[in-house]
């Protein structure tokens, strides 16, 4: 099954403090075997890298709990259920979410403090109801990436061909092929560059070289495997052993195919990947502002 959502944990996260005070990774622990977790969900962690999206959700439904007064810190990474709580399992609710909690005054006010600050829960899009606050400025920042890689590639489609090809070495410099050196790579893009677009230095002295091929496609013309079998030809005629195709398109599954079963490694780079890694190193973009997530540093409180 899939890594239930924060307020699906929440009946849960109360039920497993039912017996006593419980360190919060044995509870963490505990809830996964309950719900029969794969080993692939409890290790599936979040963009961060630092926590698995699952102890990050038990983690938000302790905390609203707690805003609600049914569970409580005794000790560092340690809670119990409180009164309220026990109250509460008593009464066999058969869910327990953000809704069931506005019952309690401490809650209510909890998210009023929130709502001054941020856009009031109500007007948050049903898909994102069931995710926890972190995960909501991720899905955001997500989706703005997405509509920032859209607008990326309609303005290359607009530019000159030639432009492609040089945003294209522009980007593996910035990925660090080449090393510093600014003559690593470049741009070849005339006539009687046998079939290939751009070629940069995969290492600092030029002993290694990567030759690249461009399609400045409309979405939807996708490219064939008759071009990869081509730049494979090219290939061939400067003695290369690999090659970066890309384009603003996509690639159909025979071109696909016929990357893989070729003897020289070409790899595939459609318009999505491309918008991706220019957004991700900061080609043809900026960064305009930081979002910092920041949690307790349970250090300074011991």
């Amino acid at each position: 099954m899939a890594v239930p959502d924060f307020q699906s944990l929440m009946l849960p996260v109360l039920q497993v403090s039912s017996a006593g005070e419980l360190k919060s990774s044995e509870a963490v622990r505990i809830l996964a075997d309950r719900l029969h977790l794969t080993e692939d969900d409890r290790s599936e962690l979040l963009p961060s890298g630092r926590q698995s999206k699952f102890s990050n959700r038990v983690a938000w439904a302790k905390v609203y709990l707690g805003k609600a007064g049914l569970v409580e810190q005794t000790r560092r990474g340690h809670y119990q259920i409180t009164e309220r709580g026990k109250q509460v399992l008593g009464s066999r609710p058969e869910k327990i979410d953000i809704h069931y909690l506005q019952q309690f005054s401490e809650f209510r006010a909890f998210r009023e403090g929130v709502s001054h600050e941020a856009e009031p829960q109500d007007s948050t899009p049903e898909a994102s109801k069931d995710l926890t606050p972190d995960e909501v400025i991720r899905s955001a920042a997500g989706q703005l990436e997405q509509e920032l890689g859209a607008e990326l590639l309609a303005r290359i489609c607009e530019a000159p061909p030639d432009f492609f090809e040089r945003i294209i070495v522009q980007l593996l410099l910035a990925m660090g092929y080449g090393g510093s050196v600014a003559e690593a790579g470049k741009a070849l893009g005339r006539s009687g560059d046998g079939g290939v677009d751009g070629v940069i230095d995969q290492d600092t002295l030029g002993l290694d070289r990567i030759y690249v091929q461009a399609k400045r496609y409309s979405d939807g013309n996708n490219v064939g495997p008759a071009a990869v079998r081509d730049f494979f030809g090219s290939l061939d005629r400067f003695k290369a052993a690999k090659g970066l195709f890309v384009t603003t398109s996509s690639f159909s599954s025979a071109a696909k195919e016929t990357a893989e079963f070729l003897s020289k490694r070409i790899v595939l780079i459609d318009g999505r990947q491309f918008a991706r890694l220019m957004v991700r190193y900061n080609v043809g973009c900026r960064i305009e502002e930081v979002v910092q997530l920041k949690k307790i540093d349970e250090d300074f409180f011991d």
